[in-house]
């Protein structure tokens, strides 16, 4: 029997030539990874356990961002505890205020993950990466303490759904919407621990930006994890950044799948996702009108580069309606300079928008924009569960940077292209 992509890294991790879904194994871990607000929980596993060294200090990555810049005394104690560890541990992949980002788009950014790498995080967004090909799947904090400690986890080899791509995205249509579609389509335990698998010919006209927020929401349907091919673009993307070897897999022929579901990229719409399930998904069209009183563009589902471009391409030589907030935060600090390069800084705030240091801040409630009672807001981020980004009477709707920058100009839900 052929295997999946993930199947294919889970083996090699695991040094069998050949795993099959449901199987138990042991793998070694290329990078563990975890940030200010669940590294502290992690560390005080590791003493606990008795651990007083790190299985590779170079293989492993701390990145605050979360709370980052401290916005209270209990946020700066976390950051407090990753830093004595970082330093006591010489780990090489620590990243604070000035350096830091937001921790799904610095990784890749630093050419810290590559195909054919098992990644954990402490963090349920760590399947990000599958967008350049590795397996990568969020843990828990004694999980991460365990793999900091000997570089190794358990995993449970999943069984796959097959995604495929085909045609091309329309005008104002993004990576965000195919993966707000698809789980709109499948709900959010549609493929409970499944590594969703993409392919098709739609896969290449997709850019790493579009790839990388796919993989990044894979978990809001439930996945174990999410992964595309290694293709041009993949390599174009890893040149400049990864000077080790590394290995691209493909899915064999006859690899078995649970399910195969066509998704014809052509035919989509903006979408967006009402309160309180990513799953619960409108066209732009039948959202549009819903008032709201704040926008926020950014995370580490989209807070790249070309979600800033889509943005300031709507909002330069535009306002933000009366009444409402728009916040856009690049995700790391090197974003930061290339939208200044660009522009797109200046585009933002002559509209009357906020531009922040990179921070996790508003898409878990944490600061830089938590709602009041009541309050909607159009967010790019990946969550809009009950309570996430204020009170429980605030309602939050996901959406594309485009359907973002748009809403902040309408003053309600909005399609970029009637503007």
């Amino acid at each position: 029997m052929g295997m999946t992509m993930t199947q294919k890294i889970l083996a090699r991790a695991a040094g069998l030539p050949q795993v099959e879904a449901g199987q138990l194994i042991e793998g070694r871990l290329d990078l563990v990874l975890g940030n200010d607000i669940t590294t502290p929980v992690a560390i005080t596993e590791f003493k606990k356990a008795g651990l007083s060294a790190v299985f590779d200090k170079d293989k492993i990555a701390i990145v605050l961002d979360h709370s980052t810049p401290c916005k209270d005394i209990k946020s700066a104690q976390l950051c407090a505890a990753c830093r004595e560890f970082a330093g006591e541990h010489q780990i090489a992949h620590f990243y604070d205020v000035g350096r830091m980002g937001i921790e799904h788009a610095l990784l890749p950014e630093q050419g810290l993950t590559a195909p054919g790498e098992v990644i954990v995080g402490a963090d349920s967004h760590t399947c990000t990466y599958g967008a350049l090909g590795a397996f990568s799947t969020g843990v828990g904090s004694t999980d991460m303490a365990a793999g900091m400690a000997t570089g190794l986890a358990w995993f449970k080899v999943p069984s796959a759904v097959k995604v495929e791509l085909t045609g091309k995205l329309g005008p104002y249509v993004s990576g965000k919407d195919v993966i707000l579609h698809l789980i709109g389509a499948i709900g959010v335990d549609g493929a409970l621990y499944q590594s969703l698998e993409f392919t098709g010919e739609g896969v290449a006209s997709l850019e790493m930006d579009d790839r990388f927020t796919i993989c990044n929401m894979a978990i809001e349907a439930g996945a174990k994890n999410g992964i595309f091919p290694v293709d041009e673009k993949t390599l174009d993307y890893l040149k400049g950044r990864v000077d080790r070897e590394f290995t691209a897999f493909e899915a064999d022929p006859d690899a078995a799948y649970a399910r195969e579901i066509v998704i014809d990229l052509s035919a989509l719409r903006p979408t967006v996702a009402f309160p309180h399930l990513p799953s619960n998904t409108k066209t732009v069209d039948e959202a549009a009108g819903r008032p709201i009183q704040q926008v926020v563009i950014g995370s580490c589902t989209n807070g790249r580069l070309k979600d800033l471009r889509e943005a300031a391409a709507i909002l330069k030589g535009r306002k933000v309606a009366d009444g409402v907030r728009c916040i856009v935060i690049p995700a790391t600090q090197q974003i930061y300079l290339d939208a200044m390069a660009e522009g797109l800084v200046a585009d933002f705030i002559q509209a009357g928008a906020v531009v922040s240091t990179p921070t996790c801040g508003p898409c878990l409630g944490g600061h830089m924009g938590v709602l009041a009672d009541g309050e909607w807001a159009v967010s790019t981020t990946n969550r809009n569960f009950v309570g996430r980004m204020g009170p429980t009477s605030s309602m939050i709707v996901l959406a594309s940077p485009a359907v973002a920058a748009a809403s902040a100009v309408a003053g309600a839900i909005a399609d970029p292209a009637a503007l």
